[in-house]
């Protein structure tokens, strides 16, 4: 359990989508944000609203947005358990290093 005075560790932790959708607007453009989601309420006649109402009832379309704002926005938090897992192999490679093959010279 958390103690009150520590921040939540999701990025995501209140953030509306109202404020997903007008940061990669401002971001990436209308035009930017539909080729990152194929979506028509971001191509045609795009507007927050008309967004917001699409991507409530459309749960794929929601998740795309989420990512993409933590890609844009969090870049070092989506990938820690990437940099987690590679720094775990290099502890383990270092920690029992493999014997160099012996050169056996064709002389």
């Amino acid at each position: 359990m958390s103690k009150p005075d520590e921040a939540p560790r999701d990025p995501l932790h209140g953030v509306t989508l109202k404020a997903m959708v007008e940061d990669l607007v401002a971001e990436l453009g209308w035009e930017g944000l539909a080729a990152k989601v194929p979506a028509r309420c971001f191509s045609l006649n795009p507007s927050v609203q008309s967004s917001l109402t699409f991507l409530r009832r459309t749960p794929w379309a929601r998740e795309k947005i989420e990512k993409l704002y933590l890609w844009t926005f969090h870049r070092p938090f989506v990938h820690k358990k990437h940099r987690d897992k590679v720094e775990a192999a290099k502890a383990a490679r270092e920690a029992d290093p493999k014997p160099e093959p012996e050169s056996g010279g064709r002389g």
